[in-house]
């Protein structure tokens, strides 16, 4: 499939300073590094479909709304939105709409990447039940060493805490804001 879609973002200097001493690191360029990083992302996600051939370049939004902020807000506003790694209109949009909605509130990629880190957590409990049924069936399988098993609940520890940390923030992020405005 040939490539015929742009995609853009805009990041900080470090980040994009970041992004390409690891492209280095990695032998290719920044641009190639973003696909592989965007094919590991949505690989096997079932939240993200197959978009049609015809995918509009940009989706006009005819209804604005306009807020006026003081200065402090409109700071506190930037903060939040950037510790969310969103745009302050976005922020201000997903908190309107999961106010309005009752939806969780947690923005698309959190909860995507939450989604995908539990799919490949599946995956490596998967891989541990078959070992195990091998294992206990007497077949002669080579079972992974002591290294290796260490390291599988390395990562599995190390996603729980980290999910258990980013669920709390969240948390404790979106009770803050509910106590702040009223």
């Amino acid at each position: 499939m040939a490539a015929d879609a742009y995609i853009s973002c805009r990041v900080t200097s470090e980040t994009k300073a970041r992004l390409r001493r690891l492209a280095e690191l990695e032998g290719v360029n920044e641009s190639a590094l973003l696909k592989q990083l965007l094919r590991v992302a949505l690989r096997g996600s079932p939240a993200v479909e197959e978009p049609s051939p015809a995918v509009p370049e940009r989706v006009t939004r005819p209804d604005r709304i306009s807020v006026g902020l003081s200065a402090e807000d409109r700071q506190r506003l930037k903060e939040r939105a950037d510790a969310r790694g969103l745009a302050p209109a976005t922020y201000l949009a997903l908190l309107a709409r999961a106010h309005l909605s009752g939806g969780a509130p947690i923005p698309k990629a959190e909860l995507l990447a939450l989604r995908q880190s539990v799919l490949e957590l599946t995956a490596i409990g998967r891989n541990l039940n078959q070992i195990a049924r091998a294992m206990n069936a007497g077949a002669k399988a080579s079972p992974p060493g002591r290294g290796e098993v260490a390291g599988m609940l390395k990562v599995a520890e190390g996603l729980r805490d980290h999910f258990r940390e980013l669920l709390k923030v969240n948390e404790a992020s979106w009770r803050s804001h509910a106590k702040a405005s009223f």
